[in-house]
């Protein structure tokens, strides 16, 4: 009797949760891996500190994003263009579109390398991976596909087991989470950078609230959806914090260099045993297929919602034709990136992620604008404590990027 009371009081809660933990998994994508993996193999656990800065950072930003949805009832590219005018729009989707371009050919990078582990043409696998992820998405209703979104995130755990059979040394690692290290060096600023960008995502902040808004969740939701978020965004780095780890205790160890993180699963073999090896290989081509399929649904919601078309899975092809002809097109141009035998693997997954942190810049101005409108929010607007992270947010994503553009100079 009292378990049933329990079920029935859960039940309500289960039906909010989702947004957040999705969200947050998903930047755990091809991008993030290899941004981890060449963390943890060049730099060891001197990183660490800012997966523990950003895990603040993340759970914020996700936070003001899902509160707006909740208050308003609007995605945030629809609020920007009621707010701020088509102009604005125009060049908030501009720099959307190109953040997500590259991130989606990071997760069919993603796929290629995973594949490339058991020998498999690179060619076969980013074309049979673009049609099966066409037609899942397109055949699939919202609901299936949030379930499996939620089941394909607990696949993350299996980096838990990689950096445990590494046998790293876990005091360090640790310590160097809360133990800041900052090297004026162009690799390691650039890494630092991707750091922040695969944590905290262009498409991501737009993805929170669109979400809240498709589940028609309310303002009476936000306590839930605020765990959900806080969940998702502590995931979210508690998993990266693994995959740094794993790589630090072996191949920076080691000294053994890496370009992505198909390198990082092949060196792992004879350092952490053949099961570690085949595990971050699964975890990776998981992560590229869950983020293959979710960036561009997000990114084909977001630009059709901005300019006032028809958008979402809940419609037909005959009722939303752009929604669906944008989401085949960045599913072509994100698998021909990957297929051009001139574009490295390395720089599409590495590069595209300190290029998403610089394009953060302008969409988390927007963000904290919009979530200081008291009028907009109706008692909902940011407090004190959220607008410092913010500005101090956005504050070192700048200087990290002028940090980097002057060690170009001095190195």
């Amino acid at each position: 009797m009292r378990f049933k009371k329990f079920f029935y009081r859960f039940l309500p809660i289960l039906a909010i949760l989702g947004p957040g933990i999705i969200s947050g998994s998903v930047d755990n994508d091809a991008g993030g891996i290899a941004t981890y993996s060449v963390a943890g193999a060049r730099f060891g656990y001197s990183l660490l500190w800012v997966l523990f800065l950003t895990t603040f950072a993340l759970a914020i930003t996700q936070e003001v994003g899902a509160r707006l949805g909740l208050s308003t009832g609007k995605g945030l590219a629809s609020l920007i263009r009621e707010k701020f005018g088509v102009r604005w729009t125009t060049f908030i989707m501009a720099v959307l579109l190109v953040a997500n371009i590259g991130t989606i050919a990071a997760e069919f990078a993603g796929v290629a390398a995973a594949m490339d582990v058991l020998h498999i043409d690179k060619a076969i696998s980013v074309i049979v991976a673009t049609i099966l992820v066409y037609f899942v998405v397109t055949r699939g209703s919202f609901k299936a596909l949030e379930k499996a979104f939620l089941i394909l995130s607990a696949f993350f755990f299996v980096y838990i087991i990689s950096a445990t059979l590494a046998h790293p040394d876990w005091s360090f690692a640790v310590k160097s989470l809360v133990s800041p290290a900052f090297n004026f060096n162009k690799n390691y600023i650039i890494t630092l950078i991707a750091l922040v960008g695969t944590t905290i995502t262009p498409w991501g902040q737009f993805f929170i609230q669109d979400y809240v808004v498709d589940k028609k969740l309310s303002k009476e939701d936000i306590n839930i959806e605020r765990a959900d978020v806080f969940l998702g965004s502590f995931i979210t780095n508690f998993i990266a914090f693994f995959i740094v780890v794993a790589c630090a205790a072996t191949l920076f160890t080691h000294n053994i260099p890496i370009n992505d993180a198909k390198d990082a699963a092949v060196a792992l073999m004879p350092l952490a045993g053949q099961f570690a090896s085949i595990l971050f290989a699964f975890g990776l081509l998981n992560a590229s297929l869950f983020g293959a399929a979710l960036v561009p649904v997000a990114t084909s919601y977001v630009v059709t919602e901005a300019f006032g078309l028809e958008s979402g899975l809940n419609f037909s092809f005959k009722e939303a034709p752009e929604f669906y002809g944008l989401f085949a097109c960045l599913l072509i141009i994100g698998a021909l990136l990957v297929l051009l035998p001139f574009v490295p693997l390395l720089t599409i997954l590495f590069i595209s992620q300190a290029v998403n942190a610089v394009l953060l810049i302008p969409i988390l101005t927007f963000l904290y604008i919009l979530s200081n409108d008291k009028k907009l929010l109706n008692g909902q607007a940011n407090g004190k404590l959220i607008n410092i992270i913010l500005i101090i947010t956005i504050g070192a994503i700048i200087v990290s990027s002028i940090a980097y553009g002057a060690s170009l100079f001095l190195n």
